[in-house]
């Protein structure tokens, strides 16, 4: 992990410079031509990192690797895809998109301990960024994310990475912010065939990625899949949920849907308790709720 803090700053607008301090495929710049504010600081990772209280280590390699000894892994014969029918196509699209399913299920890709070649169409998030991305400065909404360059629907854009921490500390920092703070810890369940409950949370706050810069959208152009490569803990993914024009802003809906179709109107339970309006949101969606979503359920946030 890196500092990511240090930064030059001339009439309003930072200079550019790689907030990824070199650990990604591809520098992402930052620029602020709104006010003369830096980005927080933050200990920069690509990958998630083991955080308090988890049990689970997201850097051990606990999954098998397949035996194929072959460029590319086929269907029929590799165990990894036998996991997940067909993840990405020949363009290294996520196959969910053409199917519209509606929902997401879990990826597995080869991993360090397959046999196949590092070409292979399996290995898609593992690789790392495939679009040059910039950290921005926005007048209503604070920091965001958008590209540099265009990209298809169902390419693979970046993780929302972090520390990977247990409930019950996910419920303690969020109990320890105050109502008007940003939250950006994520709560991913999984539902098993067996009805079984996944629980992930992946807290970027202090030690996180270019993830962390995303803001919500009530129609977003980003949409997140649990992928798996040499653990079973998840690594979130963002894919392009449509086609995205350089320059556009990338964005995902933090309650984990495509759009809101509920318009929630009432004033919400803050982390500690408390009672006020919901954080107003400003994606300017056609389907915008006007609130930014938050399910204090998620965090146990009645346990002391």
């Amino acid at each position: 992990m890196t500092a990511a803090s240090s930064q030059a700053s001339h009439s309003g607008r930072l200079l550019s410079f790689d907030v990824c301090c070199g650990l990604e495929n591809l520098p992402v710049s930052v620029l602020n031509e709104v006010d003369d504010d830096c980005l927080p600081p933050f200990q920069y990772t690509p990958e998630n990192v083991a955080g308090p209280g988890e049990g689970r280590d997201p850097t051990e390699i606990t999954l098998p690797g397949c035996e194929c000894l072959t460029s590319s892994c086929e269907q029929d014969t590799c165990v990894c895809l036998q996991r997940y029918v067909g993840a990405y196509d020949d363009d290294l699209c996520l196959v969910d998109f053409k199917e519209e399913m509606g929902y997401s299920r879990p990826v597995f890709e080869c991993n360090i301990m397959c046999k196949c070649g590092e070409a292979c169409k399996n290995r898609v998030v593992q690789r790392g960024l495939a679009f040059k991305l910039q950290v921005f400065k926005s007048s209503r909404k604070g920091w965001g994310l958008r590209t540099l360059e265009p990209i298809k629907t169902g390419r693979f854009v970046c993780e929302y990475g972090g520390e990977v921490i247990s409930s019950p500390e996910a419920g303690r920092r969020t109990r320890s912010q105050r109502f008007g703070d940003m939250n950006y810890i994520i709560a991913v369940r999984e539902y098993l065939s067996t009805g079984e409950i996944l629980e992930t949370y992946i807290d970027p706050t202090h030690v996180g990625n270019v993830g962390r810069f995303l803001n919500h959208s009530c129609g977003p152009n980003l949409y997140m899949v649990p992928v798996r490569v040499s653990s079973m803990v998840p690594r979130l993914a963002l894919f392009a949920a449509c086609n995205i024009a350089t320059g556009q802003e990338l964005t995902y809906d933090y309650s984990g849907k495509f759009n809101n179709l509920e318009k929630r109107v009432s004033t919400e339970e803050g982390p500690n308790g408390e009672t006020g309006t919901p954080k107003l949101c400003y994606c300017g969606s056609p389907s915008c709720t006007g609130f930014l979503p938050f399910d204090g359920s998620l965090y146990n946030l009645k346990d002391k």
